[in-house]
């Protein structure tokens, strides 16, 4: 049977996870300078911990584990007629997580006597939608996440729009927008048109503005129940713009009779005051009225990144969410978090050609023996290399030079210290630059210098 892979998952050679891990690490460390503390939840998670927490739709991407066993025991052909959203319970109990923001819900609440509050933490793991793969689009993909319960304070909102800034600068991702919006404002919206209550309607339809056109959401909004009276009095939301402060400026106008939505707009200001007052400069901040993020759980502040000159759709986003923890039986516990897709950014920087040199660099120099001798010469060297955080390999095989050297080029390994006769009697190697064919008779303590440098 010929070999193959589950479509929307992809395998990573050792080229491509140097650059992940680039990724990774570049990530990582700007949330630990931010306070934030590691942690890891498992793959699974009980069907009833994921579902009702992303929206119908969100529902309906989630893959569902078959129960162990004959899964399908004591299930009738009556039972095969009925709605299968009533029958999936009988044969799926557990389900791949969908995000990493409602299993860390679930561990806040599991552990809440024990944490410091408010909670810091990150998290980078892979998580799972059965949708449909596409350019930027997989099945299987990493999210890193950093989350803070526990306040309210707007001036977490502000940290992460410094996050975000300072995430992508350091991977060289110059050219990006980070969208922000607030669900308030999104609630007054629906009070504005006549619609009060109906903001998750509303942000489900407009949240695909960008995907199919503002005609199709439209359209969409109509088949949901909007008239043609509440469409003309959403005229606004599609051309308000300008600077934050002018966006603000008409949000205030237009939503002057809506309470709730003059509270997200003042959460806003505050917001980029705060992140001014941090040290930001250069904002790349846009307040995009049309950012919904269909996710169900967030109420306040949202955020969306995306990178300019790519096809690629958003690369992080994230928001507050006032009472996620409150389905697991602990109400009232804010929260405000973002999430960087790694899968997305790789395919923005490998598009744009934006990975430094060194951050696919492995073995950095190779030792070639030709005999037993330089062989036993070798070993110290390899050991002395590594102590100085050299990466460094040692041929396996006492092979023909050329065997050698053609391993070095396919690993695009920059350095050969070559180890004959000669070299076993004079102490002195051989180090070849493989890039530009130079060749040095140094000794072992000097190559190691030389290296370490």
């Amino acid at each position: 049977m010929k070999p193959s892979l589950v479509k929307g998952t992809r395998d990573f050679g050792p080229e491509q996870m140097s650059k992940r891990l680039f990724i990774f690490d570049t990530i990582r460390q700007t949330f630990r300078r931010f306070g934030f503390q590691p942690l890891e939840t498992p793959s699974m998670e009980n069907l009833s911990t994921l579902t009702g927490k992303y929206g119908d739709e969100g529902d309906q991407l989630l893959f569902k584990i078959l129960n162990s066993g004959d899964f399908a025991a004591g299930i009738t052909e009556t039972d095969l007629a009925q709605d299968s959203k009533k029958l999936t319970p009988r044969l799926a109990e557990k389900g791949l997580r969908y995000d990493l923001t409602v299993p860390f819900a679930r561990y806040v609440v599991m552990n809440r006597h024990a944490l410091p509050m408010p909670f810091k933490r990150y998290q980078m793991q892979p998580v799972w939608r059965a949708d449909r793969p596409q350019k930027g689009r997989y099945r299987e993909f990493y999210q890193c996440d950093a989350d803070v319960v526990g306040t309210d304070s707007l001036l977490c909102e502000a940290e992460i729009v410094l996050m975000v800034h300072e995430v992508f600068r350091n991977l060289g991702i110059q050219d990006f927008t980070l969208k922000v919006n607030n669900r308030k404002i999104l609630a007054g919206i629906a009070e504005a048109i006549g619609r009060p209550g109906d903001e998750s309607m509303l942000a489900v339809a407009i949240d695909k503005l960008d995907k199919i056109g503002q005609e199709k959401v439209i359209d969409e909004l109509r088949e949901r129940g909007f008239t043609d009276e509440h469409i003309t009095a959403l005229g606004p939301l599609f051309t308000i713009n300008g600077t934050p402060s002018d966006v603000l400026s008409s949000l205030r106008t237009w939503l002057v009779e809506s309470t709730l939505a003059q509270q997200g707009i003042a959460e806003l200001e505050e917001m980029l005051q705060l992140a001014n007052g941090l040290g930001l400069t250069d904002a790349r901040v846009e307040i995009d009225v049309t950012l919904a993020r269909g996710l169900s759980y967030y109420t306040g502040a949202i955020f969306e990144v995306k990178a300019n000159g790519v096809s690629i759709g958003s690369v992080s986003g994230g928001g507050r969410y006032d009472n996620l923890t409150g389905t697991f039986g602990m109400p009232g516990l804010s929260g405000v978090g973002i999430s960087f897709g790694v899968d997305r950014i790789y395919d923005v920087m490998d598009e744009l050609n934006l990975f430094p040199a060194s951050a696919g660099q492995g073995t950095q120099v190779l030792l070639a023996c030709f005999d037993t001798d330089g062989r036993n010469l070798a070993l110290p060297l390899l050991s002395q290399l590594r102590a100085a955080n050299v990466p460094a390999e040692l041929y396996p095989d006492l092979s023909k030079v050329k065997k050698q050297l053609d391993y070095a080029n396919q690993k695009q390994i920059p350095y050969v210290v070559l180890i004959g006769s000669d070299e076993v009697q004079s102490g002195l190697l051989s180090m070849k630059n493989m890039v530009t064919g130079e060749q040095q008779k140094l000794t072992a303590a000097q190559i190691v210098e030389r290296l370490s440098a």
